[in-house]
């Protein structure tokens, strides 16, 4: 199979999506807070929150599902319902036809996206193979696995090769292996000049994918830069140390340290993980650490975006591995 077709939109400077000062409620429910945000074309933005933050509510606005209350939105230069054959767009809830063969839904997609017969079939072929489908395109869709009626969902969504794709909680229920090949892919439709927006609770996977990060918390923006802007701008505050003696000894002789607020031993990392308090210096804290044990290792662990969302929301980070696990 050949290489992915170039193809590039970063020619036209207008933003592939703006929203400004945008609210929506529900009743007494406050969905968005009149948010405003520029996505950029190309490359990939991760919309970020935990549960009800807001995330499917902005995106069903984008997509012009549901009305704005407030507020102005933008995608590609006018509105998605004008644009809707350059947009790809992969719904929280999912839907396929169920009785339908899977190559049969995807040449309706594909048709209503415009594409004419012989070049749908070259097409949805090709996304088979890199999808690890290749021999599921007879099968009726319920006789899917939920990996397998995703990944023929994301097919559906990016047949057509869009400029814009908006891709609402794409990993959700995903198994390990399957996130990897639709993180692969992800990267590829970004090579090849694709936007991509997409929503996640998922703060470790938003990491290994993102060029910029939008996070929301309760309807209200409140971070909204690149992942190299946010890692200067938030001091890292964890320390690993692996001790070179017995752990119980070290472990306590490094809690006991004045600016540390929790020293934990971690199976995974081998180490300790010792979070220093909000009004401590990081660099003083580990020479006192290595006053106090002997130490085989020590460093500073970078921020991570949920070390960030810890800080700006409040909470512990035990919550957001609860909402990766259950889902939105």
């Amino acid at each position: 199979m050949g290489r992915y077709p170039l193809r590039s939109f970063r020619m036209n400077q207008t933003p592939a999506i703006a929203l400004h000062d945008v609210s929506k409620r529900f009743g007494a429910t406050h969905a968005v807070r009149g948010i405003s945000f520029t996505v950029e074309r190309g490359g990939i933005c991760g919309f970020l929150g935990p549960n009800g933050a807001g995330k499917s509510t902005s995106i069903r606005m984008i997509m012009s599902i549901i009305l704005p209350d407030e507020g102005r939105i933008e995608v590609l230069g006018g509105n998605a319902l004008d644009a809707k054959d350059r947009i790809g767009y992969l719904p929280e809830e999912r839907g396929l036809y169920r009785t339908m063969r899977v190559a049969e839904f995807l040449r309706f997609m594909a048709a209503l996206k415009g594409l004419d017969r012989a070049t749908a079939d070259r097409r949805i072929g090709e996304w088979l193979e890199r999808l690890e489908l290749p021999s599921v395109s007879r099968k009726r869709c319920m006789e899917l696995s939920k990996g397998m009626q995703q990944k023929v969902q994301l097919i559906a969504s990016v047949v057509h090769e869009p400029q814009l794709l908006i891709l609402d909680e794409p990993f959700s229920g995903l198994d390990p292996v399957n996130t990897r090949v639709l993180t692969r892919e992800i990267l590829g439709l970004r090579e090849r000049g694709a936007t991509i927006l997409f929503s996640t609770h998922q703060m470790r996977t938003a990491e290994d994918l993102c060029d910029r990060v939008l996070l929301i918390h309760r309807g209200e923006k409140l971070l909204d830069e690149t992942l190299p802007s946010i890692h200067r701008r938030f001091d890292p505050r964890t320390v690993l140390a692996e001790p070179a003696g017995d752990q119980a000894t070290a472990q306590g002789a490094i809690a006991a340290l004045a600016g540390v607020s929790e020293c934990v031993w971690s199976d995974e990392a081998r180490a300790l993980i010792i979070r220093i308090d909000d009004h401590g210096d990081p660099q003083h804290a580990m020479q006192q650490m290595l006053a106090a044990t002997p130490l085989r290792r020590i460093e500073l662990r970078r921020v991570t975006l949920d070390d960030v969302f810890v800080r700006l929301v409040g909470g512990d980070a035990s919550v957001l591995e609860a909402q990766e696990a259950n889902g939105d």
